[in-house]
């Protein structure tokens, strides 16, 4: 009898530090009470069921963090005859346990903690600790989906001397993760050294096995436009909106800006006094050039704007049926150059900056009626899509007879 006593004193005991534990880990960790509680529950039912073959689901728990209790029961339907003995129980042995049982009665039956196996305790375990484990993970998540798309400051704690990837532990909020800044996204000629603090995009936060992945980078182009948020407040309050970046990281950026406000100049907003603003970012970006043009709703205007420091005669958009969104720009003959620049670097970032196929003519160079280019255009669709037709039917193995107009 004494035994009994001191057991149960020991199995109070031990409920007590299970709800104790429950609240440090909220504590500590962060995570609801609730959650792991659900969890618990999960846990000690998958252990009862893998040590009770035939047990479905009339396996419930019952934790009262008030009485410091932890009960287990097991649901069974009171039937006359008991064709099943974990999930019904007769009238007569129900009777015994509950005087006032009645047929078609479901009642409860304890489980008593000593029923519970040595793998059955260690399943549980097992199960809470992976709950805590996806808890975390899953507060990782939240808290870093939050920042896809813009700026974290992480420190390095590894470069990988095989590859050159680097290593950063970021924080946000009260929540840390590793994240790997591959040599593909890094900017080429930076040199990083362990512990040293540094600026990176967040392109996307991904759900993975082992937990968030953040994916990171320095050469995205918005990279660049978070870097002006920090440094511009009129591009930070809206004022001044930045409508299009296009970048090619390490070596230069176009960036077109845009005001709300007439009577403030979006470019000199960005550039600062004395340059100061523009200065700083381009310090961050290790000397990378930064052109900013004025927007316009009007192409022409925005496409010659794109072009500069190059002087542009003209702008003459195409027909849609040439090319979508192109068109054919004049530039005074000892501006040709200037206006491609260093291996087409600048045609071909007013291009992206702009969304138009640029083509760039210098002015004693003939031109071609744009009449003449539709014409040519439709040709070029109609024998395309006669190559189209003789090869379908080739494949369907018919010849079809080729007649020329």
């Amino acid at each position: 009898m004494a035994k009994k006593k001191i057991a149960a004193k020991n199995m109070e005991l031990d409920a007590k530090e299970f709800f104790t534990a429950i609240s440090d880990i909220e504590k500590e960790k962060g995570i609801p009470k609730e959650y792991m509680m659900g969890k618990i529950t999960q846990a000690l039912v998958t252990a009862y069921k893998r040590d009770h073959e035939g047990i479905t689901d009339n396996v419930v728990v019952d934790a009262n963090e008030e009485k410091g209790e932890v009960r287990m029961f097991v649901k069974k339907d009171v039937v006359e005859v008991v064709d099943n003995p974990h999930t019904e129980i007769s009238l007569e042995d129900a009777q015994k346990a509950l005087p006032r049982a009645q047929l078609g009665d479901v009642l409860r039956i304890e489980i008593k903690p000593k029923n519970f196996g040595r793998i059955a305790a260690q399943t549980a375990r097992q199960v809470i600790i992976q709950g805590i484990r996806e808890a975390e993970q899953g507060m990782i998540y939240d808290e870093f989906s939050t920042k896809e798309h813009e700026l974290l400051t992480g420190t390095i704690t590894r470069i990988d001397p095989r590859n050159g990837s680097v290593s950063l532990r970021l924080h946000a909020g009260d929540q840390f993760t590793d994240a790997y800044l591959g040599s593909s996204e890094q900017v080429k000629g930076e040199r990083y050294m362990e512990g040293q603090h540094l600026k990176v995009y967040v392109v996307e936060v991904r759900r993975a096995t082992k937990g968030p992945q953040v994916l990171i980078s320095r050469t995205h182009p918005g990279l660049v436009k978070r870097l002006f948020e920090l440094e511009v407040p009129e591009v930070y309050d809206g004022t001044v909106e930045i409508r299009s970046v296009a970048r090619e990281a390490g070596s230069r950026t176009k960036m077109a800006v845009w005001s709300n406000d007439e009577n403030v100049d979006p470019i000199g907003a960005c550039v600062g006094p004395r340059g100061q603003r523009v200065n700083t970012i381009v310090e961050e970006l290790k000397g990378e050039k930064i052109d900013i043009i004025k927007w316009s709703e009007d192409p022409a205007q925005y496409i010659a704007a794109a072009l500069s420091p190059a002087d542009v005669i003209s702008v003459e958009e195409l027909p849609s049926k040439v090319d979508a969104r192109s068109c054919r720009v004049v530039v005074p003959d000892d501006q040709l150059s200037l206006a491609i620049g260093k291996e087409g670097q600048n045609a071909r970032l007013a291009a992206k900056l702009t969304g138009y196929k640029i083509d760039i003519k210098p002015a004693s160079a003939p031109l071609e009626p744009i009449e003449d280019l539709i014409a040519q255009a439709e040709a070029d669709a109609a024998e395309a899509a006669l190559e189209e037709a003789m090869a379908e039917a080739e494949e369907n193995g018919e010849i079809p007879e080729r007649t020329e107009e």
